[in-house]
């Protein structure tokens, strides 16, 4: 279908979509260029293609061709893709054996980093707390590079969800950059939570009041602390590995 018109009323909806309050209310997101909207229709969360006039992407979706204009008004990029796709959002699944949960995450760039090092890493679900940065954020959604297709991720108030871990027999560890275990001498073959803090002030003390052990990486010590980002990919290797 082609659609020429700003005022169109598809164009109006797709627009909105780059505000958290119409993702939440429509239930749907934008993903921008070719490898996203691919990783999303393989992954059956694509539901709508539009592609500037002259482009060519070949899926079984409703395709919808609109004027650079269009795809200008539509794009939350300065320099707009020919190609956006509009996809539900992800629902929840199975937990599994390895959870991470992510702390009061606010950094978009840092979000998406993380949710590519847990799929590199075999981690099952991601938890994101209330108060993180939203999964749908464009900034997270272009970092993951596609990955949050590929892994369950969840939001939940940490507070009460993690009692129900703990009762569901997974062990909790939470990050602390001022003692506990060496990540590398730590071997857990059963259900295994582990949480990571915000950028600035790390777990918050509510929630290490929870957690069963705490758990550090061994630098030099003229290096006070990691990106939240670095950090959690190397605690993920380390249990992976």
């Amino acid at each position: 279908m082609n659609i020429e018109s700003l005022e169109n009323k598809k164009v109006k909806e797709w627009s909105k979509l780059n505000q958290k309050k119409y993702r939440d209310e429509l239930g749907l997101f934008l993903v921008e260029g070719s490898n996203l909207i691919k990783e999303a229709y393989n992954a059956s969360y694509l539901q709508e293609l539009i592609l500037e006039k002259g482009s060519f992407l070949p899926l079984d979706v409703d395709t919808y061709y609109v004027t650079p204009e269009i795809m200008k008004k539509i794009s939350e990029l300065d320099t707009p893709i020919n190609m956006i796709g509009v996809c539900k959002k992800k629902e929840e699944s199975e937990l599994g054996d390895r959870i991470l949960v992510l702390d009061n995450i606010q950094d978009p760039g840092n979000l998406g980093t993380i949710i590519r090092s847990a799929c590199a890493f075999n981690v099952d679900t991601i938890v994101l707390s209330d108060n993180s940065v939203d999964l749908y954020n464009p900034k997270v959604i272009r970092a993951t590079q596609g990955m949050l297709f590929n892994i369950n991720i969840i939001r939940k108030d940490l507070s009460s969800f993690i009692p129900l871990l703990k009762m569901s027999d997974y062990k909790i560890y939470g990050t602390d950059v001022d003692g506990g275990i060496n990540v590398k001498s730590l071997k857990e073959y059963g259900k295994l939570c582990v949480i990571v803090g915000n950028e600035g002030k790390g777990v918050s003390d509510n929630i290490k009041k929870l957690c069963d052990k705490h758990i550090y990486i061994s630098m030099n010590e003229k290096c006070e602390s990691l990106n939240v980002g670095v950090a959690a990919s190397i605690i993920l290797y380390e249990l992976d590995n």
